[in-house]
């Protein structure tokens, strides 16, 4: 699958959403996808960081740029990073989510996309099991498909993921604006530094993999 038949599926579809573990996760990963689709109906969730002052309000002034309606959850995202109930994290984003019904439910993948993140394996793991339980319907699963060599390198889209992106110039300068001067990362960082001009997704249907 890719760019132009996956792109035209979501152009054609109205109700699409994207669940991750923290604000920018969307931005990062999906920024360019969401910023070439305006006229979907994008739901943005995340489960952690509602509490946090700082980047709470960067994430719903980066969802206006979107197009986006947000919903955030507090779980747990101390440094220590113990791990999280599963059903805790289940029961979040089902409360977070307005509907469980979308046409493309888009998520971190269950290896993360970097070395390592637990948050991001969570969100996954726990997406992936609300869809096969029945209480999450997606016409499409989508999960980020991209990998950092442990770390030899910073994260970039795997080079055999079912739909890659290449964002035009425009659009990725506008996703590195939102990690810069929205969500005010400073131009060295990790995230300003990773932000993929290359977007890269691995797509599952209702049978199994694409």
């Amino acid at each position: 699958m890719r760019g132009s038949r996956s792109s035209s599926y979501i152009r054609e579809k109205s109700n699409c959403a994207v669940i991750v573990a923290h604000p920018d996760d969307e931005t990062l990963w999906a920024g360019g996808l969401m910023l070439m689709h305006p006229e979907t109906k994008w739901t943005v969730v995340t489960i952690c960081r509602k509490s946090d002052a700082d980047r709470a309000p960067k994430f719903f002034k980066a969802l206006e740029e979107f197009g986006a309606s947000g919903y955030m959850g507090d779980l747990d995202d101390g440094p220590e990073q113990n791990a999280l109930d599963n059903g805790e994290v289940q029961r979040t984003i089902m409360e977070l989510l307005p509907c469980d019904r979308f046409e493309v439910v888009i998520t971190h993948s269950t290896a993360g996309e970097y070395t390592r993140h637990l948050r991001h394996e969570e969100t996954a793991k726990a997406v992936m099991e609300l869809r096969e339980a029945g209480r999450l319907s997606a016409g499409e699963m989508w999960s980020f498909a991209y990998e950092d060599g442990d770390r030899k390198y910073l994260p970039r889209a795997e080079s055999g993921a079912d739909l890659q992106i290449d964002l035009p110039e425009h659009i990725w300068q506008k996703k590195c604006d939102i990690i810069t001067r929205i969500y005010g990362f400073s131009e060295d960082s990790f995230e300003a530094k990773t932000t993929p001009r290359r977007e890269a997704f691995w797509c599952f249907r209702t049978s199994g993999h694409v």
